[in-house]
């Protein structure tokens, strides 16, 4: 697939070790996901999402029934979800998700990064043409042939199943992302190292040492702004 999923988590990871940055963004997103229907993850598909993404980020149950309780509320605040797209240094790809309430802040804020790191913001549709929706998730316990073997004993479809470092990654279309859940659940599967519906690029692209420090720099200072929720970019990190 063109780079190790592990290594993406464990890099944001150990970024977001020492702050709450990444809980008040999952906090956001899951009063966004629970106001578009009934507060109920077994009713509202996209608040079940959403919530087992929290668990494998190990999101506090606290900050979980607090944005909960907000959506079953009287709060009437809203959040538009809007996508960036744009170019790093070398003509590396980006595209930055976004959930904000002031639409203006946002867009002066992610295009200001751009600039002051080296890159440019694109038209819709510059960037995402070369990136492909995919559903991710990771698990540990089983073997990648054990994996396939249940897969294709559900008749679900998949793209790819990888081993990377102690998990079994499967990589498949956003739409079979709740039923290849299910029949792993069904398997006695319980535990998720990673589960997400992200954007995969369709190439990536390796950065001469100087520039792959400018591409980070515009990477992290985007994914530190308040309405940013996830940022997918085409270049390869090489692994530590």
């Amino acid at each position: 697939m063109g780079r190790k999923w592990n290594n993406i988590k464990e890099k944001k990871a150990s970024k977001d070790a020492n702050t709450s940055r990444v809980y008040a963004k999952f906090g956001i997103e899951i009063y966004v996901a629970a106001k578009k229907g009934e507060p109920d993850p077994e009713s509202n598909q996209a608040l079940k999402f959403v919530l087992e993404r929290a668990k494998t980020y190990n999101v506090p149950r606290a900050i979980i029934d607090r944005a909960l309780e907000k959506a079953k509320g009287n709060s009437e605040e809203s959040y538009s979800e809007l996508r960036y797209e744009g170019f790093g240094p070398s003509g590396s790809m980006i595209i930055v998700d976004t959930l904000t309430n002031n639409v203006n802040r946002t867009v002066a804020d992610v295009r200001s990064v751009f600039n002051k790191n080296g890159g440019s913001m694109g038209v819709n549709g510059s960037v995402s043409y070369m990136f492909s929706p995919t559903a991710v998730i990771g698990i540990e316990g089983k073997t990648s042939d054990e994996v396939l073997e249940l897969l294709m004993e559900a008749d679900l479809d998949f793209r790819d199943i990888t081993e990377e470092e102690e998990s079994i990654i499967i990589y498949a279309e956003p739409e079979q992302f709740h039923a290849i859940q299910s029949a792993l659940k069904q398997a006695g599967i319980t535990e998720f190292t990673v589960a997400e519906l992200t954007m995969l690029a369709q190439n990536y692209v390796t950065l001469p040492e100087d520039e792959l420090a400018k591409f980070e720099k515009l990477v992290d200072t985007l994914e530190d702004l308040e309405d940013v929720q996830r940022v997918y970019h085409n270049v390869e990190f090489p692994e530590e």
